[in-house]
């Protein structure tokens, strides 16, 4: 094609797009305007957290090839079934964005929560921080859980003088698997086959003064506990409310305020008695 034929079909083409334009009313062009500003919105980062079921681990069992609680100093005996501490999984938070498009739809999903940002960490936290913060609390919930089940045990004839703890976990952060790590420090120490065979999850945090503190998004861990075959759910008395009419359909719930209650509610479980139990109620 000539420079001047080049020109011409140019021209052409700018008279063909000015006659459109002036076909289209100025509302056209508002409602076009309006429609790709929303698209940009859509894909913009939420100002919200999404949060899904996450994975359940065997705290009597391992992770990465190693064992999740390693105990030395003393023997340990081995569990016929399994103690899951279960998690959830957020996008949203710092390091994780999801556009807005993504909030939107999991908003609809019955097995996800949306959650305002400033609810789950401090606005304009770093990644690296919001890391650091999880972890710590995660070492701190695992210290407390060493200590508290040590000092069960000891009650239970166990002699753990000398006894060393050392817990491993990969990517997985916060305080509230404190109450599992602790029945399963316990479970390890002692000759009873406290599980009986069965699979039960559980959450909660384990204070210093024996008691199971309150956690955050159990209807999801309820979700993930029943997902990975526990058919039994320790949890805190504390989070009663949240349970209650959220229970899926064939795991039982068990409403536990202490290390005691819910050792004795362990051995209760495995023992086949477990339906005697108290349940969490409005």
């Amino acid at each position: 094609m000539s420079f001047t034929r080049a020109i011409q079909a140019a021209a052409a083409f700018l008279r063909r797009a000015r006659n459109d334009f002036d076909r289209r009313s100025l509302g056209y062009y508002a409602g076009a305007f309006c429609v790709l500003l929303c698209g940009l919105v859509l894909l913009m980062p939420s100002p919200y957290v999404i949060e899904t079921p996450g994975p359940t681990r065997n705290v009597l069992g391992t992770s990465s090839g190693k064992q999740i609680i390693a105990i030395s100093g003393a023997r340990t005996h081995k569990q016929s079934g399994k103690l899951l501490m279960v998690t959830v999984n957020a996008s949203g938070v710092p390091g994780y964005p999801v556009p807005n498009i993504a909030t939107l739809v999991m908003y609809f999903r019955p097995d996800t929560t949306v959650l305002p940002s400033e609810a789950v960490f401090t606005p304009g936290q770093t990644s690296e921080e919001y890391d650091k913060e999880a972890n710590k609390e995660m070492s701190s919930s695992q210290k407390a859980a060493t200590k508290q089940a040590l000092a069960y045990a000891k009650k239970l004839g166990v002699d753990v003088s000398g006894v060393n703890v050392d817990m491993h976990i990969d990517d997985i952060g916060g305080p509230s698997a404190g109450m599992m790590y602790t029945l399963g420090v316990i479970s390890k120490l002692t000759a009873r086959d406290e599980t009986g065979g069965k699979t039960i999850a559980g959450t909660g945090t384990m204070e210093s003064n024996g008691k199971v503190g309150a956690i955050g998004g159990i209807r999801l861990k309820m979700q993930g506990a029943k997902r990975d075959g526990a058919t039994w759910f320790l949890a805190p008395a504390s989070n009663c409310d949240e349970v209650v009419g959220h229970m899926p359909s064939g795991l039982r719930d068990v409403k536990v305020s202490t290390l005691d209650e819910a050792y004795k509610a362990l051995v209760a479980i495995g023992e086949g008695k477990g339906n005697s139990l108290p349940h969490c109620t409005v």
